[in-house]
């Protein structure tokens, strides 16, 4: 029988399907808007129960957090009913998990990049690629990537972040071609970390400082978007050298736990490889690891 106290994971689920039941416009799943006046906007509750095929108290408990077993027969009807894409459902599945067994959040992850990372840094250049965390803190880099975010680099170390970078930096709009995709993006993956590990320390207090300083991602937080980036090319417009049309990969680290390497890249021979050549030349403070690439390209040549 379902427990009935309200877990942390359950007030968690029910707030995601609340956010996507409202964003989910009835004619999007085949019914009448109907003449009456609405008061909320999206889909009432009884609608989306009767399109999940779960009763109306069973969905009203499941939103008020008070329902923590949701099967997983359930969990994919309500997932057809919201439309959700594959990233979606499967974090709805995560939400549900831990709504039912509501598991201690483990500790977070350090940010020690391995020696094996640095050196693949090295080997990318003049292409910009960097290591990140999971809260998209920039854990190291070589130089160009650093001087391709504009701006970045004025900050100390403790506070580069991709996500405070996007909402706090007074270049990001102008840097950032597609800054609304970047932006939500951004948002994204920190939500979806929030719907298993609401807790973790790395998360909260970057959260709270861009809720209290930026209304632009309390909006988007607010939505309970979890989708990640597209990979697409990008385009950034770099007050130094100009226009910049990258590709772009994110690659999960399988011996560092929750770490990314991302690489932006250009075809040699093409004007946006020149550039990438120019933002890599630049020495100095701009990398994290700057001294230690010298050090190591000094190693190879001897």
């Amino acid at each position: 029988m379902a427990s009935e106290q309200s877990s942390d994971g359950g007030a968690e689920l029910g707030r995601f399907l609340r956010a996507r039941r409202t964003r989910t416009a009835p004619e999007q799943v085949g019914l009448k808007a109907g003449t009456g006046l609405r008061r909320t906007p999206g889909l009432r509750r009884e609608e989306l129960a009767t399109l999940a095929g779960i009763s109306i108290d069973y969905y009203v408990r499941l939103e008020r957090g008070k329902e923590i077993h949701p099967g997983p027969t359930v969990v994919d009807a309500l997932a057809r009913a919201l439309l959700l894409d594959a990233s979606e459902h499967r974090h709805l599945r995560e939400l549900a998990s831990r709504a039912a067994y509501a598991p201690v959040a483990p500790p977070a992850p350090g940010h020690t990049v391995r020696p094996q990372l640095r050196v693949l840094l090295e080997s990318v250049r003049p292409n910009a690629a960097y290591v990140v965390s999971r809260t998209l803190d920039l854990l190291a880099s070589n130089p160009g990537a650093l001087r391709l975010f504009a701006g970045l680099g004025d900050w100390p170390p403790p506070l580069r972040n991709f996500a405070r970078y996007a909402f706090l930096h007074p270049l990001a709009r102008d840097v950032l071609d597609d800054w609304d995709e970047q932006a939500r993006a951004c948002v994204g993956r920190l939500r979806a970390l929030a719907g298993t590990e609401p807790d973790a320390p790395d998360l909260a207090d970057l959260v709270g400082e861009l809720l209290a300083k930026s209304p632009d991602f309390a909006d988007l937080w607010n939505r309970f978007d979890v989708k990640p980036h597209a990979p697409d090319p990008k385009t950034f417009h770099h007050p130094e050298v100009g226009d910049l049309h990258l590709g772009y990969e994110s690659m999960p680290m399988e011996h560092s736990h929750k770490q990314r390497f991302v690489v932006f890249f250009a075809e040699p021979g093409t004007s946006d490889h020149d550039k990438l050549i120019q933002l890599d030349a630049e020495r100095g403070e701009l990398g994290l690891d700057v001294e230690e690439g010298r050090l190591s390209r000094r190693r190879a040549a001897d």
